[in-house]
């Protein structure tokens, strides 16, 4: 497997999932970093009978609950946004777009981590594997989570 290619098809993904977890842009393009090193350290390792995506997010959702379990120790979690917007969005949209970033960063870290891999079209078996849930946990988790979320715009007058 060339790793070049691996980094650039997986690289943006990672950088939302460790930004997901983290809510630091600076944070989260580090341990993207750290993710995509031990990446490149082991994967002449990679069991090529395991898919490669559900290697690297596992990867990353470890060091991402390292520096959790680190910052907690030390009391300094910060918030910043969830997800990167894109350039060109019409105000309104981008609006909502900050309004789900704040409602996100809200949730435990876990249901982050969760809904962000789910943002990222991860099927929810492979979102089950990654955070160590049965299916039909993460199943009932990102029903209660869409739930949460529409609540929030609509009490908030988004929809």
């Amino acid at each position: 497997m060339d790793f070049d290619v691996i980094y650039k098809e997986f690289s943006p993904r990672i950088f939302r999932v460790c930004l997901g977890y983290i809510n630091n842009y600076d944070k989260a393009k580090d341990l993207t970093q750290d993710t995509f090193i031990a990446v490149w350290e082991n994967l002449a390792k990679f069991r090529e009978d395991a898919n490669i995506a559900t290697w690297i997010y596992r990867i990353a959702t470890n060091k991402c609950l390292r520096q959790i379990e680190n910052e907690n120790r030390s009391k300094k979690i910060a918030v910043a946004p969830f997800m990167e917007i894109e350039d060109h969005v019409d105000d309104n949209k981008e609006a909502k777009h900050h309004f789900l970033r704040d409602c996100i960063a809200e949730l435990p870290e876990m249901e982050r981590l969760i809904i962000g891999l789910y943002l990222e079209d991860l099927p929810q078996e492979k979102i089950a594997e990654i955070v160590g849930m049965s299916h039909a946990n993460v199943r009932v988790k990102v029903h209660r989570i869409k739930e949460i979320l529409t609540k929030k715009f609509k009490t908030n007058g988004q929809f």
